[in-house]
């Protein structure tokens, strides 16, 4: 299992943080089924749903399905100043550094029950608390990189000097808390400041928490209707679910679930939906495996050639690699077999510059 799967939920107090991760512990895959089996106590593991297993499996008499997997971290939760060790403070912004996205659930319901930490319900206001900690501690880290980029000037790096202004330039924005991801950064000066670990360069997928009544539509929900209005502006994504309701049904068996989800006017549970958003967001696809073993999905970067995919099932495949024998799964099931897909020409072998493509059904040519 990848580590570019990996993302960690982070909130205010009392928005529904814990009730989401609990759901997504109790609806987690059997850990047995992937390399790190030993999962942590803040670690959720849970599949990537994926009907195609399902036909795959039936084609192919398989003895299982192996879906694909993503891990989220549950952090601790935040408070303002958090940036100087208010709180959990360090402990946060030392989980939030290993993580490759961030999934921040937001308070969208009404519940006199369940005080807000901030007196009042005020999703942007949450947002921007959780920014502004991210932004101090950039700036923080920013301020300690730079006597080390200067000790590069004076020793004639030609980059450094560059590297410097562009440094400054961004804790300038920050100091307007503004998340580095927001600065309009090009690709490139994205790439140069991948080593000074920016959390605030983190992408980030909004979860906005809403009452069970409003989970099929909460259009007219104001809170969600502002939230939505900023995260339009900045460019993110946002998944609109019930945490309530995601632990309600994960405790349930699978037809009693649908049946409730049914009830409350939901195609599908909202953890879905936000395991979708997530792929999205990290650039990644699944290209397919089957056989009499098993049917499997695995997880690769949008834009990997064939090699480099062959060496996710095992090192060997990319090392030895010849061909990949490849039929796009839409072929494959409007063909009814491999061998009737393979009589209209719709089985290709293809070489090492070969770009993978989402639903790819892959079998590899290797010799070690």
């Amino acid at each position: 299992m990848s580590t570019n799967l990996e993302m960690g939920i982070v909130g205010l107090p009392n928005v529904g943080k814990s009730t989401l991760f609990n759901a997504i512990t109790k609806a987690g895959a059997e850990a047995a089924n992937y390399p790190f089996c030993t999962i942590e106590p803040n670690v959720g593991v849970v599949d990537v749903p994926d009907e195609r297993l399902t036909v795959l499996s039936k084609m192919f008499n398989s003895g299982r399905i192996v879906p694909a997997a993503m891990r989220f971290v549950d952090i601790a939760g935040l408070v303002k100043g958090a940036s100087k060790g208010e709180g959990l403070g360090n402990k946060f912004l030392s989980h939030i550094r290993e993580v490759d996205a961030i999934c921040e659930v937001v308070r969208c319901f009404e519940d006199g029950n369940i005080t807000h930490v901030e007196g009042s319900i005020d999703p942007v206001r949450d947002i921007e608390i959780i920014n502004t900690e991210l932004c101090l501690a950039d700036m923080e880290s920013i301020e300690k990189q730079l006597p080390k980029v200067e000790k590069l000037i004076k020793a004639h790096d030609k980059k450094a000097g560059e590297f410097k202004e562009l440094l400054k330039k961004v804790n300038a924005a920050l100091g307007e808390a503004i998340p580095a991801r927001g600065q309009g950064l090009t690709e490139e000066q994205k790439a140069s400041l991948y080593d000074a670990h920016l959390l605030t360069m983190k992408p980030v997928i909004y979860v906005a928490n809403v009452a069970e009544s409003e989970a099929a539509d909460a259009s007219a929900n104001p809170y969600v209707q502002k939230l939505t209005e900023y995260v339009q502006k900045e460019g993110a994504q946002m998944v609109t679910i019930s945490a309530k309701i995601e632990a309600d049904i994960a405790e349930m068996e699978k037809a009693e679930a649908k049946e409730y989800l049914d009830m409350m006017g939901l195609k599908e549970a909202g953890l879905d939906r936000l395991i979708r958003a997530g792929f999205k967001l990290l650039g990644l696809q699944t290209f397919l495996t089957a056989g009499e073993m098993e049917s499997r999905a695995w997880t690769i970067n949008i834009g990997m050639k064939a090699p480099q995919a062959a060496g996710k099932i095992h090192t060997d495949f990319e090392r030895g690699f010849i061909k990949a024998e490849i039929v796009s799964y839409k072929d494959l099931v409007a063909c009814g077999s491999k061998a009737a897909a393979r009589d209209k020409g719709l089985v290709r072998m293809e070489g090492k510059d070969y770009v993978m493509q989402d639903g790819d059904v892959v079998e590899f040519r290797f010799n070690v």
